[in-house]
């Protein structure tokens, strides 16, 4: 028997010593796929809270608000606040749920400085489609961890963010992390 003939590699290129940086979750978002954004299953803010924390990543509820990570983050520890009733504009929040939202935010900077002492924040929010917001239609503001340097050339050249975390990893510690309130 004659041995196995040796199989054609020629497509496969010229080692570069260039490593690979493979994030085919972020798929969804480069190719312009969105999640719908109608009341209910449809909607992922409205969505998230009717899953187990895990599955949902969230990463605290309160009363009329929750905090959920970012799908999509920036930067590790990437949270976005979120009330339960599916309003857009911040100003149809009820003052109990505007209260809420702040003090959400506030508790999500504190679990943030503990679990990575960042530099500094980036927090807010797009209202609209126009203003750049993702989903519109379900009001959100965004908590992002920033450090010096954080931002290099593969977010600018190549449209790719280097996370150092998983999202569950980092949901896990800042869960650990999350102030007694």
């Amino acid at each position: 028997m004659s041995p196995a003939p040796e199989p054609d590699t020629s497509f496969a290129g010229v080692p570069d010593g260039f490593e690979r940086l493979w994030t085919p979750h972020r798929m969804a978002y480069v190719s312009g796929e969105r999640p719908s954004e109608e009341a209910g299953d449809g909607c992922p803010f409205c969505a998230a809270p009717d899953r187990d924390d895990e599955a949902g990543l969230v990463v605290h509820r309160g009363q009329s608000c929750y905090v959920v990570m970012n799908l999509f983050p920036y930067n590790p520890g990437h949270v976005l606040i979120c009330p339960y009733r599916h309003l857009s504009l911040y100003v149809e929040l009820s003052e109990q749920e505007t209260l809420e939202f702040t003090a959400l935010t506030k508790a999500a900077i504190a679990a943030l400085d503990t679990t990575s002492a960042p530099h500094g924040y980036n927090i807010g929010m797009n209202q609209g489609a126009v203003a750049g917001a993702g989903v519109a239609a379900h009001l959100h503001q965004h908590v992002v961890p920033r450090w010096g340097g954080d931002a290099n050339f593969l977010p600018i050249i190549g449209q790719t963010k280097a996370l150092p975390m998983l999202l569950e990893d980092v949901r896990s510690r800042l869960v650990e992390a999350w102030p007694a309130g």
